[in-house]
């Protein structure tokens, strides 16, 4: 996939994920990974932004397989930045789709 189209939606999908319910960087990854190729590496630096910003909270968890896990939590501001982000990626592959069909229909 290339890689700026997933530059642009990876922060909309941590917003979606995070939506549903508290995660920890690595389980973001992994459920991330399931429809989308990333690195580990990409989600934390994104994680430590969005958190600075009031998006997200964190809080530790112990776990029985090692180091306490950092989970992330979704704060209201970050809910909202979030159903903008959506409304916005929506109208946005809604416009994309209509160009696309409509270059089709040119051939």
């Amino acid at each position: 996939m290339n890689i700026q189209f997933k530059k642009g939606v990876l922060e909309l999908c941590v917003f979606a994920i995070l939506e549903e319910g508290d995660c920890y960087g690595y389980e973001l990854v992994n459920k991330i990974s399931e429809n989308i190729t990333i690195s580990e590496g990409t989600i934390y630096p994104l994680l430590r932004r969005l958190t600075k910003e009031g998006y997200f909270t964190t809080y530790l968890v112990e776990s029985s397989e090692g180091p306490p896990r950092k989970y992330y939590k979704i704060t209201d501001e970050g809910l909202e930045v979030y159903k903008n982000l959506k409304n916005q990626w929506l109208s946005f592959v809604e416009g994309v789709n209509h160009v696309i069909e409509r270059g089709d229909n040119l051939e």
